[in-house]
């Protein structure tokens, strides 16, 4: 079986078997129809109370939710007081990059490491954009304002962050991908909302990365530039596939200047 670092043991710098990991988030306004045609109409109402915010973080190939809630821990300023955290773990299934071993996992990944050539699996990642959508869709029935939302996601929950913020139908607070990639042909480019387009995003990626190559990070922001989104690059030299303290105060600071003020 490959050896991966996980992003939560990465914290410390410690390697962990069969894992990859994830993060994201952006600003914006409803329109009455949109929200119609997810059901959530009632939040057009202006009298509508909305307060809080929602970060939703997307583990690694192999990792658990639970094992990644310790990343909320660096987020200590007080605008996230009222943040709800939600740290959901993929189904588990057979992986072909590990020689077909069942673990958790969003989709299948042909290959490690991955690069911008590496075989896509559309199917199984608009598979779990859907569950992923159903979980913004409950906290905005719940009155988050969507401006107030943020997807993050580490290594294959970063690929997701990235699939879940271009094919939702609403402008959110934002999306950050920590060491991830595009995890699907261009054609998706034709499936991108207007108001999808307008959700900013965070991109870091570590330039030692064996596992999600550097070369593939790079090709992310250029994908959604063409597709006329905003996209924030860092590179950190000597970062391998792993999340660095650096990292995590940087997405604080960058959530932080984009939550709305009802938060």
């Amino acid at each position: 079986m490959r050896a991966e670092v996980n992003a939560t043991t990465a914290l410390s710098t410690v390697l962990r078997p069969i894992a990859l990991f994830s993060a994201a988030v952006a600003v914006t306004v409803l329109s009455a129809s949109l929200l119609h045609r997810r059901g959530l109409l009632h939040l057009a109402n202006p009298q509508t109370h909305m307060s809080g915010s929602f970060i939703l973080w997307l583990h690694g190939l192999g990792d658990s939710g639970p094992a990644n809630e310790p990343i909320r821990t660096f987020f200590t300023s007080p605008e996230f007081r009222n943040t709800k955290w939600s740290f959901p773990s993929a189904p588990t299934s057979p992986v072909s990059c590990n020689y077909g071993a069942v673990m958790p996992s969003w989709f299948d990944i042909h290959e490690i490491p991955i690069g911008i050539a590496s075989p896509k699996d559309d199917g199984g990642v608009l598979k779990a954009v859907k569950s992923i959508h159903s979980i913004i869709d409950k906290e905005v029935a719940a009155g988050i304002s969507p401006e107030n939302i943020f997807i993050c996601g580490f290594s294959q929950g970063g690929a997701l962050t990235l699939a879940s913020v271009l094919l939702y139908p609403i402008t959110l607070g934002g999306g950050a991908v920590f060491s991830g990639w595009v995890p699907f042909n261009s054609t998706i480019k034709e499936k991108v909302s207007p108001e999808a387009r307008k959700t900013p995003m965070l991109w870091s990626h570590g330039m030692a990365d064996p596992t999600v190559l550097f070369e593939a990070g790079q090709a992310g922001p250029p994908f959604m530039e063409d597709i006329g989104m905003q996209c924030e690059f860092q590179a950190y030299p000597n970062l391998g596939h792993s999340i660095s303290t650096e990292e995590l105060k940087s997405l604080e600071l960058w959530i932080k200047g984009r939550l709305g003020s009802s938060s």
